[in-house]
């Protein structure tokens, strides 16, 4: 009889998370409102598809320690990868992250290493501290990791429901490119997606408008999982190729879905998330002629429901 744990190691870090019907959306929204629940992915947030896949991939070809330098999701997600693939993980976060990311970080066994103002300083110093037997894990500009996110898609199309529409947070570029390669390689080239971002943080709304990718002075938006200056150049290359549609809503529109989203399905979900549930709740126009639209419903495990409301205050 194999062991347990030797069990748990030939499966995929991933889960495969529900896929459900929202009777409150789609009453809000006047149409069948279809959620993919990766919120419940065990690190919280859908980044452990892409980044689980990139580390058992990096392990296989000999890396012996996971270097990360987000303080939010993708970090817990390579934490929590190399606490169960046995391999020590460093992060190095900003000094603006909050004591809840550090502690959940330090919850999966991670050494937290704390430098510099931004997480631009903080990544420099992460790869400073790369050697030859390291591998570091980008947040979103990586092969390795679309292909894991795409996964999702892989698990929409399996189930039997085919949306007319996708809706999905835009941040550095990670999800978006992850969910169209899961369309093209399953067929669906031709469902359009949706790309939310809040105002302060909208990189691929304004690389979109040029025509190339172009990096935001500061990010300005409480959605700090959305704060990529630059979104990745994989983004902007789908963009061209394939109909998505850039939205922006408002922090408070995000912050709002969050509190109903939150009553509705007993599910807390970072700003970053809220937006994409907000053109949901508010049936924003851009989803009119759509009967059956699926939200990626992608999660966040840093933010409490007081830092939610307590936002919420400050953009009334």
């Amino acid at each position: 009889m194999p062991s347990i744990l030797g069990v748990i190691r030939t499966m995929a870090l991933h889960i495969e998370t529900p896929l459900v019907e929202s009777r409150a959306l789609s009453m809000s929204a006047g149409r069948s409102v279809w959620l993919k629940l990766d919120a419940l992915q065990p690190s919280g947030s859908f980044k452990i598809r892409g980044i689980g896949h990139a580390c058992e991939t990096y392990l296989a070809r000999g890396a012996r320690r996971f270097v990360s330098s987000s303080g939010g999701n993708a970090g817990l997600a390579v934490a929590y990868a190399g606490r169960l693939l046995g391999v020590p993980v460093t992060v190095v976060v900003p000094e603006t992250t909050t004591d809840r990311a550090k502690e959940l970080l330090a919850l999966e066994d991670a050494e937290v290493v704390v430098h510099g103002a931004s997480w631009q300083e903080a990544n420099a110093y992460a790869q400073s501290l790369i050697d030859a037997s390291d591998a570091f894990l980008h947040p979103f500009d990586d092969p390795l990791l679309w292909q894991g996110h795409a996964t999702m898609i892989d698990e929409v199309r399996r189930s039997g429901l085919v949306p007319d529409a996708i809706v999905l947070s835009v941040g550095g570029g990670g999800l978006l490119s992850g969910v169209v390669e899961g369309l093209h390689r399953n067929g669906w080239s031709n469902i359009p997606v949706f790309a939310v971002e809040t105002e302060g943080a909208a990189s691929f709304h304004e690389a979109v408008k040029a025509g190339h990718t172009v990096e935001l002075e500061r990010i300005t938006s409480v959605a700090t999982s959305l704060g990529a200056k630059r979104v990745c150049e994989k983004a902007m290359h789908w963009s061209k190729v394939h109909s998505i549609h850039s939205v922006v809503v408002s922090d408070h529109s995000a912050l709002s879905a969050c509190e109903r989203f939150l009553a509705d399905h007993r599910i807390l979900v970072e700003p970053a998330c809220g937006a994409s549930l907000a053109i949901a709740y508010e049936n924003a126009p851009e989803l009119e002629g759509f009967r059956t639209v699926l939200v990626i419903v992608c999660g966040g495990a840093t933010a409490t429901v007081d830092q939610i409301r307590e936002w919420a205050k400050k953009c009334a």
